[in-house]
């Protein structure tokens, strides 16, 4: 059985542990019902029918799920020149001894961590007694010593290649020695075959990082995003999952209308002649004063905004060369660093956004609020993304939709790692749970994950 077998039978286990909820619920409601003498068709016949089915359910769970087991420990063999993740070997280890000891514990807490320097308490520690104690108190009402817990546990280990021995220590610790020979055979295999990357489940994985905005300079923020994340994904890499490099740059929005205002005035001749733009941030800080300063040039902005928005050929010729000019000065900057990066910016969302917002105004997803129409992740709880403005204009929270959806539909993203400044994380909680409210995010199936930095503040302050 191949590691794409390995994730059918799991993908199998878990509609079998979807199936057993929901028959579960049907079970207690139909219980409910008599218990309360709700007349019911043939209640207690369906009633025994739904245990029956739930039982069988269970019967072919534990089938499948001993299966899955064992053919990951044969798929793991057979790649013996893997490094081992030793603290995931023993929290798998001890994870079905707890299991088996406590079966009526549902998720018993599984905690496995270094013992530190002193070579009395072994290499490794569980320290699950404690906990399990504290949950049988809760749902026995009976006091259970944890030391007590961790001679049923130490009973119920299988038998590893990995263990030397396990210690009982003060109130209920599980000290972990590692086999001499286990050690001695990894380091060997290191000398012989170098290091290895440890055995996983390959994935699907897109990395969010990078994104400098058009016509600015990037900033140390975005230098930060780009190593981060570049690290990021050379790790996911030598670890053999499939890796999908995507650099959301900011290249769309009101900001090129006097962008482009602007080089219609200084470079009249641009559509025949490509504009020597030698410092663009000098020329967006020029377009910018002019907007501020001058209402006619504001007004022609405007005008330009909506004519790119309507994709004329001539503001389309002049958006792509300020585009290009920026590409330039980013590329210099990926090529000294050596980082590859595949560009998908917010101008490749336009017409994605257009979907989304039309469907989630189908499905009853917007309210109107002071003529925005935003999404709650969950009712009145935290911040609503706003995903159409009260001009009608779209917003990083649209195209944030927009990306989630494609990343995950079209690219096909088990695994999706947004790599920004720390002051995004509320964004993304509520980006996802809005995501998990539309049916586009499936938490079973996908991660997702907010890898923050410290936020990068200029001299004025702000960030």
């Amino acid at each position: 059985m191949d590691e794409n077998e390995i994730k059918f039978y799991t993908k199998q286990a878990d509609n079998a542990e979807d199936e057993i909820l929901r028959l579960r619920n049907s079970v207690l409601h139909l219980q409910e019902c008599i218990a309360n003498k709700i007349n019911l068709v043939n209640g207690s016949q369906e009633l025994n029918k739904l245990i029956t089915e739930n039982t069988k359910l269970k019967h072919r769970l534990a089938i499948l799920n001993r299966a899955v087991a064992a053919e990951k420990v044969k798929l793991k063999q057979s790649n013996s020149n893997n490094m081992d993740n030793i603290q995931q070997l023993l929290s798998e280890l001890f994870e079905e001894a707890i299991k088996s000891a406590f079966p009526n514990i549902p998720d018993a807490p599984v905690v496995i961590a270094l013992s530190g320097n002193n070579v009395k308490f072994g290499d490794y520690q569980c320290n699950s007694a404690m906990p399990i104690a504290n949950i049988l108190k809760q749902l026995l009402g009976t006091k259970s010593p944890p030391r007590d817990i961790a001679n049923k546990i130490i009973a119920h280990v299988p038998p590893s290649s990995l263990i030397e021995k396990l210690e009982i220590a003060g109130a209920g610790f599980i000290n972990i020695f590692l086999s001499k020979s286990y050690v001695i055979e990894k380091l060997s295999s290191i000398l012989k075959n170098g290091i290895q990357p440890p055995f996983c489940t390959k994935k699907r994985v897109l990395v969010d990082f990078s994104s400098p905005n058009v016509a600015k300079e990037m900033h140390v923020g975005h230098l930060r995003s780009t190593i981060i994340g570049d690290s990021v994904c050379r790790l996911l890499e030598f670890l053999g999952h499939h890796v999908i490099r995507i650099n959301h740059v900011g290249d769309w929005g009101t900001q090129f209308g006097m962008l482009i205002a602007h080089l219609q005035d200084r470079f009249p001749d641009y559509r025949q002649k490509s504009p020597p733009i030698g410092d663009l941030q000098d020329f967006y800080k020029e377009s910018k004063k002019r907007f501020d300063d001058d209402p006619e040039f504001k007004k022609r902005a405007y005008s330009c905004v909506v004519k790119l928005q309507a994709h004329e050929p001539n503001y389309l010729q002049a958006w792509n060369l300020i585009c290009d000019v920026s590409r330039k000065e980013f590329q210099k900057v990926y090529e000294r660093l050596g980082v590859t990066i595949t560009e998908r910016g917010e101008s490749f969302y336009q017409k994605l956004m257009e979907a989304i917002v039309k469907e989630l105004e189908e499905k009853g997803f917007l309210e109107e609020d002071e003529g925005r129409k935003i999404m709650w992740g969950e009712a009145g709880v935290g911040i609503p993304l706003t995903i159409v403005k009260s001009d009608g204009g779209f917003t990083y929270d649209t195209s944030d939709m927009a990306a989630i959806r494609h990343r995950l539909e079209e690219d096909k993203a088990d695994w999706i790692i947004y790599i920004t400044d720390a002051g995004q994380a509320t964004h993304f909680e509520m980006l996802w749970k809005c995501a998990e409210r539309a049916g586009i995010l499936n938490r079973k199936k996908h991660r997702v994950d907010h890898i923050g930095f410290g936020v990068v503040l200029g001299e004025d302050k702000k960030s």
